[in-house]
C-alpha cells in the first residue's frame, strides 16, 4: 500500500475540522467520531471500512485518480479531496 490504512486514518484526525471541496465545488468540513467520518453536508458518515476500500483502489490506480468515480465507495466525492490534501493521491 502507498500508505497504511491506519497511518491515512491519523491524517485524516489531523485534518478534521478543515474546509474542503467536492469536485463539483461544494465546501464541507467533517468531524472524526471513532471509526466514522461524519461530513458536514450529510447525514450519513463514511466508515473506517468504505476509507481502507477507497485506499485499495488508490493502490491498484497507482495513486494516480482521475475523479472520486473512481475510487469506487459511498462518500468518495468528499473522500477525493481529503485523500488530495493528504498526499495519497495525484490528479491525473
Amino acid at each position: 500500500m502507498i500508505l497504511s490504512i491506519d497511518e491515512v486514518w491519523k491524517l485524516i484526525e489531523e485534518k478534521e475540522g478543515q474546509s474542503f471541496k467536492t469536485f463539483s465545488g461544494l465546501e464541507f468540513t467533517y468531524r472524526v467520531k471513532g471509526h466514522e467520518i461524519f461530513i458536514s453536508r450529510k447525514d450519513k458518515s463514511i466508515t473506517y471500512s468504505s476509507v481502507k476500500k477507497a485506499l485499495e483502489e488508490v493502490e491498484k490506480l497507482n495513486g494516480i485518480v482521475s475523479g472520486p468515480k473512481k475510487l469506487g465507495v459511498f462518500g468518495s466525492s468528499y473522500l477525493y479531496p481529503i485523500f488530495k490534501e493528504i498526499g495519497v493521491i495525484k490528479e491525473n
